[in-house]
This record gives structure tokens, C-alpha cells and sequence, in this order.
């Protein structure tokens, strides 16, 4: 069976954005040839799901080629319907039946990248199988919270931490079911 993957980069602090949706502080980690292993993750997924404010965002500020690579299917969570746009699908449903769906096909892994509200529910839900998540050396103070109050406790198994010279630390845990 596929699983579900939550990779993605926090503040020391718990934030995924500054506020207005502002990723400017990823760029402190950002290093020539350093991706964090997300070119070895990323082959091993054939699906992402993400937020609509995420896309919109990686859209403008890096392309839709970052995720619509011809190779995956990718679904933008919306509350607005929209036609889809070659691979990707704007998805309106319920987040339980699509990813038990996609669990259930045949295939690589699924990938959730985001935002926070997608996270959060596929928390309320135990949906996500394994989290990878790369901690930045910064305290924003505010912003945009990975983790929500309102979710059930959840027990993880760890799996690896990675150090690099940059500061950034990056902690993969298992959902321990």
C-alpha cells in the first residue's frame, strides 16, 4: 500500500510561513548543490497533494513545472472548482476519501507539501504515514503554525536526524499505528 509523506521546512519556533504567506526565510538555508534530499524523496512519489495557497505561491514565485512535471499527479486542494490544468487537479472533495483512494491505486508514494490547513486535517484524520521535517535556525515569532491544536495524539517511531552545515536539522518519524 502507497503511503502518505508530509516533507516540509519549519521555524525552530513552529512556523511554515511568516505572516502574509511570506517563505522568505527558507531562503537562510539555501545552499549551491544542497537540496536536503529532496531530489532522492521526491523519486520516490508519483502524487502530490497541495493546498491552494501553497500552489499559488509556488506558482508565482517558481513555476508549476516544480510540481507538474509531466511524471505526477498532483492535487490542489480548493474550496473553488476549477478545470484541471494537464496533471494537476483541483479537488473540492473530501480529503479522507482522496487519499484512501489514492492509497488503494497502484503506484509510488503520495506527498502532502502543504499548507498548513491540508496537514492539519489529514492529521485529524491519521492519514499521514511518515514525516520529514527540516527545522530552519530561525524564530519567526509569527506566522503560519505547522501544527494545530484540536488533533489527536499521535505516537511516531523515529527513524533518522540529519545535521548540515548550514544549521538545518531534519527529523524523519514514522506514524507508529
Amino acid at each position: 500500500m502507497r503511503k502518505l509523506s508530509l516533507f516540509i521546512a519549519t521555524s525552530l519556533d513552529g512556523y511554515i510561513a511568516k505572516p502574509n504567506d511570506d517563505l522568505s526565510f527558507l531562503k537562510l538555508v539555501e545552499k549551491e548543490g544542497e537540496d536536503y534530499g529532496y531530489a532522492e524523496f521526491t523519486s520516490n512519489i508519483d502524487t502530490i497533494i497541495i493546498g491552494r495557497k501553497t500552489y499559488d505561491w509556488v506558482h508565482r514565485e517558481i513555476g508549476t513545472s516544480h510540481y507538474d512535471n509531466g511524471e505526477r499527479d498532483v492535487y490542489v486542494i480548493t474550496r473553488t472548482e476549477r478545470p484541471s490544468v494537464g496533471r494537476i487537479k483541483f479537488y473540492t472533495g473530501d480529503l479522507t476519501e482522496l487519499v484512501q483512494q489514492l492509497k488503494s491505486e497502484n503506484g509510488k508514494n503520495i506527498y502532502c507539501d502543504g499548507g498548513a490547513e491540508v496537514i492539519n486535517e489529514f492529521l485529524k484524520s491519521d492519514l499521514i504515514d511518515e514525516l520529514i521535517i527540516s527545522i530552519v535556525p530561525v524564530l519567526l515569532g509569527a506566522g503560519t503554525r505547522l501544527f494545530k491544536d484540536g488533533r489527536p495524539e499521535q505516537t511516531l517511531e523515529f527513524v533518522t536526524a540529519k545535521t548540515f552545515d548550514t544549521g538545518l536539522t531534519q527529523l524523519h518519524y514514522r506514524r507508529n499505528k
